[in-house]
């Protein structure tokens, strides 16, 4: 039977079953490599929030601050003092925010859910952070290319969302287990993405994306 949609972050039409639990089916792009769940699968944005709200990130929590330091620490280590940027979806406890803060930096915050400010994405920034966010992007196409645009030439996109390795990994993975998560990158779905930008790509850690705009 043929499977009528296409992948949310290339487009491509040529994709294969990847995974199936009980719960959900769950897709792996032949272009990308992007492994995403079909819309049908999605939740309604009152069920996203109610899984949101569960979520206990305080910003003066010593290990969430240890979590994050994984990406401000060495996207601090290039930027410019003083630089200005945007950590995109932020939650309702901005931890990040506040770290980068900390360290001389300006951040404006958006989250659809809790800061939805639409000004916020109408200018340019020294760097965005998107921590524990593309994984749950209906439309990972739109919303990177989105925060690429907001990028200044020689900017960085600093992105945390775990990667996935391989089929049997994916099998017994909690981070798939998550209802609000639809969208799961791997190391090869970024170098596809960080070409089609013209992009420099690092992997900071296992779990921690940085992408430069070019100059």
């Amino acid at each position: 039977m043929k499977i009528n949609m296409v992948c949310p972050l290339c487009k491509n039409t040529e994709h294969s079953e990847f995974f199936r639990d009980k719960r959900r089916v769950y897709r792996r792009c032949g272009n990308c490599q992007l492994v995403f769940v079909p819309a049908q699968y999605f939740l309604s944005p009152a069920e996203e929030k109610a899984e949101y709200d569960l979520h206990e990130n305080h910003v003066d929590d010593p290990g969430y601050r240890q979590f994050l330091a994984r990406l401000a620490d060495p996207l601090c280590q290039r930027l410019e003092n003083s630089s200005n940027g945007l950590d995109f979806g932020c939650g309702p406890g901005p931890a990040l925010a506040q770290i980068l803060s900390e360290k001389g930096h300006q951040v404006a915050l958006y989250d659809p859910f809790y800061r939805a400010d639409p000004a916020c994405l109408n200018k340019e920034y020294d760097f965005v952070t998107a921590t524990e966010v593309v994984e749950h992007l209906h439309d990972p196409a739109f919303e990177l290319e989105r925060l690429w645009s907001l990028l200044r030439p020689g900017a960085w996109l600093g992105v945390m969302t775990k990667l996935v390795v391989d089929q049997q990994a994916f099998a017994n993975w909690h981070y798939k287990n998550d209802p609000t998560h639809v969208c799961f990158f791997s190391r090869e779905t970024w170098s596809w993405w960080a070409s089609a930008q013209g992009g420099e790509l690092e992997f900071a850690g296992s779990d921690v994306i940085l992408l430069r705009r070019p100059r």
